[in-house]
């Protein structure tokens, strides 16, 4: 196995670059891409934040915004929901419900006033399928805890998002945005029922916008229109409805919002383009707050990203990899799950064996981070690499069940530091597995499903449960000063 090791060493040779990665990466262009992940963790269709970012930005410039300043708006629209994936369990216990189907419909809910709309909305979303008693008793408790519930929802996803908005490396007012994305113009909003001029622009903006995009999409121009007049003074800034009435008279955002292009003209409404590299620190910076958006989804995954990061970082370097392919396998680690986000609670926090159709929805989410990555120019490669995580090389894993000859050495390392995590994390449900316990489970699947040299290398390299964050500075100081275990 060491002959082994040291052939796979020897075969890399110099550094190789592959994936595109090497040329310069615009921002906009992953943070778009990424925000499909967004999309998918609230429940809306495909392209809802760059649907809304572009409404948003056309709002923005109606109104005379300068340039500087819509360049942080544009980010906070399209990272406006990062915060929601926070508060998907909560939601889901609180409702003892699917946690997505809950987070669209109340899009199109005024939960500010007790009316047979909102009581329509419980009836539906509350315990459904449960025993008549149960669910009388999960409507009672949530009626009794309606308001408190919704600020203390509302507050997790909003100080989550915007703290995330600080991690990417984004303005202050970028992240206040986002802060305060839910309140409403007449006080009536969450978490701090904040009024009027109070709340940020950039709040009241996004809201507006998102609002405007729902109804767009699910019920047409008319019903976009309609509500932005509906719930003007409540929800809505009357000056940017006014704004709203002005673009609509000309009709031309709702068709741009509509166009299958949305995505190329939201992107062209970024005042300044900003530009990274794939070693920048902006982009670890990005793939690190994905990864904490992904994980916060259910407490069973806690940190879960992080750990394959470090697992892979580990074993790439026993491997004898150069450092810009270590560091593609890390931001692919963290991107791995993305795919997670559009599965239910009620799947993730299960606490009995799935069953068919439950499991189909499972096996479906490495096919969902490769199609969100894929869009991104330059990532092709790592689409592969991570959308390949739960592939054997036996033809019997998923998405696709390719066998070994599709499934290159990074793969098989990725797919490998996915299963040891999970082995030596400790889980809600169980103990962490002692290390000879996990190689011992993991061995039983090589070479057949597992690859054996990269399992010998993680071995080797003497890494442990590690869900500990690295800065991008501390781990390309220990690349550059010795080879192996890192942590």
């Amino acid at each position: 196995m060491l002959d082994e090791l040291a052939s796979v060493r020897t075969s890399l040779g110099s550094p190789k670059r592959s994936d595109g990665l090497e040329l310069p990466i615009r921002v906009a262009s992953v943070v778009s891409a990424l925000s499909h992940a967004l999309d998918l963790s609230t429940g809306q269709p495909i392209g809802h934040s760059v649907r809304s970012c572009l409404i948003g930005m056309r709002i923005a410039e109606e109104i005379g915004l300068p340039p500087e300043v819509r360049e942080d708006l544009f980010y906070a629209l399209l990272l406006k929901d990062c915060g929601c994936s926070g508060n998907a369990s909560k939601t889901f216990h609180a409702l003892h419900a699917d946690d997505l189907k809950a987070k669209r419909d109340v899009k199109t809910t005024d939960w500010t006033r007790t009316s047979w709309e909102t009581l329509q909305y419980a009836l539906s979303h509350v315990a459904p399928g449960k025993p008549f008693l149960e669910r009388a008793k999960a409507l009672f408790l949530l009626a009794a805890r309606q308001k408190a519930h919704a600020r203390e929802v509302t507050k997790i996803r909003c100080e989550r998002g915007s703290t995330l908005a600080r991690l990417m490396g984004l303005s202050e007012a970028t992240a206040l945005g986002i802060l305060n994305l839910d309140e409403h113009w007449d006080g009536r909003g969450n978490p701090e029922g904040l009024r009027g001029g109070e709340i940020p622009l950039f709040s009241r903006i996004m809201l507006l916008a998102q609002t405007l995009e729902v109804f767009l999409v699910s019920t047409g121009v008319q019903s976009a229109v309609d509500i932005a007049y509906s719930r003007n003074r409540t929800w809505f800034d009357p000056d940017l409805v006014k704004a709203v009435n002005s673009l609509s008279k000309r009709g031309t955002v709702w068709a741009e919002a509509q166009m299958e292009c949305a995505n190329d003209l939201c992107l062209k409404c970024e005042p300044n383009p900003k530009i990274m590299n794939s070693s920048d620190t902006t982009l670890d910076n990005i793939c690190m707050a994905f990864a904490n958006i992904i994980d916060a989804k259910s407490p069973y995954t806690l940190n879960h990203s992080v750990g394959v990061a470090n697992a892979t970082v580990a074993t790439a370097r026993m491997l004898g990899l150069p450092r810009e392919r270590v560091l593609f396998l890390r931001h692919s680690a963290l991107l791995h799950d993305l795919g997670k986000l559009g599965v239910s609670n009620t799947i993730l926090e299960k606490p009995a064996k799935l069953d068919d159709s439950e499991w189909h929805v499972m096996k479906k989410h490495p096919f969902h981070t490769w199609s969100i990555l894929r869009a991104i120019p330059g990532f092709e490669e790592m689409s592969e690499i991570a959308g390949s995580h739960h592939e054997k090389l036996d033809g019997k894993g998923y998405f696709r069940g390719v066998t070994a000859e599709h499934l290159p050495m990074e793969a098989r390392i990725l797919a490998i530091a996915d299963i040891f995590d999970a082995l030596t994390a400790k889980r809600p449900y169980r103990d962490s597995l002692p290390l000879e316990r996990v190689f011992e489970i993991m061995g039983k699947d090589a070479p057949n499903a597992l690859d054996p040299v990269c399992l010998e290398a993680l071995r080797q390299s003497g890494a442990e449960c590690n869900q500990t964050y690295v800065d991008l500075q501390s781990l390309n100081e220990q690349l550059t000063t010795h080879r192996g275990p890192l942590y």
